[in-house]
């Protein structure tokens, strides 16, 4: 069992494959961004599936791939099928901003992925382009009905809840996720960056209770390894979850660490500790050193963020850190 500094269980890896992504959400990426990863410097499949064949052996089961938009690394299924054949990793899953899903999801199932988190923050076309930088929207619909019919285990949508722009379309995502089956997850902006601290804050406890009053909500448990906190339909046909890392933060049960695409481990995503594991992997270094590096890691992880008490310490974007 992977255990950190505090006692807590950590089981949950998301894997970042690459940090370009086809979209410009104003929240995650700043316009005209450059500062991309070496394509020399991602690490390769072999890579990382040696390192995550070490981590599992220590206790890790949960793996999510990420990004950037992760269907965007070149024959993504491949890895996909090596990680999912991992002895100890039970639960394979992935987030993508469903661009590119319509042609990959087929793939994606039949390589071990069971569950789906796609991030869409507005079902108005003019508003999608505005947030995304992006006329996506037609694409993302086209890629989310393929996904439903290939009987993934799961679909999440994730939207970003935004003050005075995605806020107003709330109501809307309810009624579409609950047509098709889809859990609804509503997320708190966080201050990664510039663009983080500038997307409008919007606090998730009124809107809840909003929410649980108007659709006749109560309290639920949703499977997976995440920290939302879930209402849902009384007769189960229906869940939304809230992600609330701001208004309600989840730092004592957090059960999880980022892989960066270039190999650095992070430990906390409002803090900015991390560990560098290319070097090491690229230097010979043994699995039972890469152990104790691990390890080693996990004990110096943080017990919370600080990002009420210290918004502008981090300076990395989120597409630069890994979904």
């Amino acid at each position: 069992m992977l255990l950190d500094g505090f006692g807590r269980r950590v089981d949950y890896l998301r894997l970042s494959v690459t940090d370009r992504c086809d979209l410009r959400c104003s929240y995650c990426m700043p316009q005209g961004f450059k500062g991309y990863e070496e394509p020399a410097h991602w690490l390769s499949f072999d890579e990382i599936e040696r390192l995550l064949g070490v981590f599992a052996r220590l206790g890790l089961r949960r793996v999510r791939l990420t990004g950037g938009e992760p269907l965007l690394r070149r024959n993504l299924p491949d890895l996909a099928r090596r990680l999912a054949a991992l002895p100890g990793i039970d639960d394979l899953s992935l987030s993508t901003n469903g661009t590119q899903l319509a042609k990959h999801a087929a793939h994606l199932r039949k390589a071990g992925i069971t569950r789906l988190n796609v991030s869409l923050d507005s079902l108005e076309r003019e508003r999608f382009q505005s947030i995304c930088r992006r006329d996506a929207l037609p694409q993302v619909i086209d890629g989310l009905e393929v996904a439903r019919s290939e009987g993934f285990r799961s679909i999440k949508i994730n939207m970003v809840a935004l003050a005075g722009t995605t806020d107003a379309e709330i109501d809307a995502m309810v009624a579409y996720c609950m047509e098709r089956r889809f859990v609804l997850r509503l997320i708190e902006t966080m201050p990664m960056g510039e663009t983080g601290r500038s997307a409008g804050f919007l606090d998730l406890r009124p809107v809840r209770e909003r929410l649980r009053e108007r659709f006749g909500l109560i309290d639920g448990v949703v499977p997976g390894g995440g920290p939302a906190r879930y209402l849902v339909a009384p007769d189960g046909s229906f869940q939304i979850g809230f992600i609330t890392p701001i208004s309600q933060h989840f730092c004592e049960t957090c059960n999880r660490v980022r892989l960066g695409v270039d190999g650095t481990l992070h430990l906390c995503l409002g803090q900015n500790d991390s560990v560098d594991f290319r070097t090491p992997l690229r230097s010979g270094c043994t699995d039972a050193g890469l152990e104790e590096m691990l390890r080693a890691a996990l004990h110096a992880k943080p017990w919370r963020h600080e990002f009420r008490e210290r918004p502008q310490q981090i300076i990395r974007a989120m597409s630069a850190t890994g979904g």
